[in-house]
């Protein structure tokens, strides 16, 4: 009897254990990425819809832009996207719109008076009319996550269009913590 109970309680014990390790893979990120949605570079915090599943649909945000000098420059990427594969090595494919707002400002001294010029076209691969704008992205690209909370990574072909064209060849790479 006490021998039954012992295996009964081991079967559980082991069953229960390997449930909870499979709900325990990391279902979100916040990472940093060069190139990419952010086009420069960005903040990203990325999610799964399905918490209790890595494949599958899930949305990222993000922020990015620089200041130096005169000029000034903030992203807003967001993109619906999902993954393929299994264990820690994953197909990501997505879609989504980067708000883009630039400004740069010039200062000049004339007959006597200081005159001020804001320019608001921003020249990135493809120009932009005066911003805030958007630029379109699409996505595909390698995800690896890990087990459990620690270091991921990726690296994303981007292709970004907009208004006045389409460019294919635009890249990402991120690096960041899944939890």
């Amino acid at each position: 009897m006490m021998r039954k109970l012992l295996v009964l309680w081991l079967f559980f014990g082991i069953t229960f254990m390997a449930e909870a390790q499979e709900e325990r893979f990391p279902t979100r990120a916040v990472y940093a990425e060069l190139g990419g949605m952010g086009l420069v570079y960005s903040v990203n915090y990325d999610m799964r819809f399905h918490k209790d599943k890595m494949d599958g649909w899930g949305v990222r945000a993000g922020l990015g832009g620089y200041v130096y000098s005169d000029r000034s420059l903030f992203t807003l990427p967001v993109q619906l996207n999902k993954l393929f594969g299994k264990e820690n090595h994953f197909f990501e494919i997505g879609a989504g719109a980067t708000l883009v707002n630039y400004q740069e400002t010039e200062y000049s001294v004339g007959n006597g008076s200081a005159n001020e010029t804001t320019d608001k076209h921003w020249h990135f691969i493809l120009d932009m009319e005066e911003t805030p704008s958007f630029m379109g992205t699409i996505n595909f690209g390698y995800r690896m996550v890990p087990d459990e909370p620690g270091f991921t990574w990726r690296a994303n072909l981007t292709p970004i269009f907009n208004q006045n064209g389409f460019w294919p060849l635009f890249a990402g790479i991120g690096f960041g913590y899944a939890f």
